[in-house]
């Protein structure tokens, strides 16, 4: 396997992302969801847009969700190493369900990717990159 065409955020961190992540706005989720004793398909109707918005605000803006800024590493365009906006940062989110199903295995890819990029970021253009190769001239 090829070098990577730049820095990469490696698994380990985008795990710690991802988990933080989850315990941020899961628990809260799943709170609300018991209390008011949803069904299956209501708790992914409500789960959905929650997450969508989540991910697709703090990814499209700044490249850093809350666990992103706490593992030190940000999504960016794998070409111009900018903010991949709103849309391509909500799209990536609804890729990464597909990175999900078969076993979570979208997500391992990265492991023996060149560019270390997930199936939601190679279907997007993006790549995950430690905070200080980042440039951040070039934000929103």
């Amino acid at each position: 396997m090829s070098a990577a065409s730049g820095p990469r955020a490696g698994f380990i961190s985008r795990l710690a992302a991802l988990i933080f992540d989850l315990l941020l706005v899961g628990i809260p989720l799943l709170a609300t969801e018991l209390s008011l004793n949803l069904t299956t398909n209501q708790r992914f109707l409500l789960s959905l847009p929650v997450s969508l918005v989540y991910y697709s605000a703090f990814e499209g803006s700044s490249g850093q969700t809350p666990g992103k800024r706490f593992a030190g590493i940000r999504v960016v365009d794998l070409a111009r190493g900018e903010s991949i906006g709103f849309r391509r940062a909500a799209l990536r989110y609804l890729a990464s369900i597909l990175s999900e199903i078969p076993l979570f295995l979208g997500y391992f890819w990265m492991l023996a990717d060149r560019e270390r990029q997930c199936w939601h970021d190679k279907l997007t253009g993006s790549v995950v990159v430690p905070v200080a190769s980042a440039r951040p001239a070039h934000w929103p």
